[in-house]
């Protein structure tokens, strides 16, 4: 239980920092926040098991949130550069259907 306190700790510090990444990006205009957080919780969490110090906690959450918020970045390009290619119908019940060509 010692030793808990102080990786949650730094769990906490490595996602405030590891938040710092999440800005807006030119391909949706949107923040990627969400991804930032989950990569650096679950980067502090692995770092923090793996090493069994703090340090390891640290790095692990600052490591985790970059990684997280470039995930989060590229599904959502991913996902727009598809949006503009596919070609869709609407059916009767207004509802669109996307295929690629």
């Amino acid at each position: 239980m010692k030793r808990l306190i102080p990786i949650a700790a730094a769990a906490a510090i490595a996602l405030c920092a590891g938040t710092l990444t999440a800005s807006a990006d030119a391909c949706s205009g949107r923040s990627h926040d969400t991804g930032t957080a989950l990569g650096a919780v679950g980067g502090a969490a692995i770092g923090g098991l793996a090493t069994h110090n703090i340090g390891g906690a640290v790095i692990g959450g600052v490591a985790g949130g970059f990684a997280g918020n470039a995930i989060a970045r590229s599904q959502d390009c991913n996902h727009r550069k598809l949006a503009r290619r596919a070609t869709y119908y609407v059916d009767s019940k207004g509802k669109r259907h996307y295929y690629t060509r």
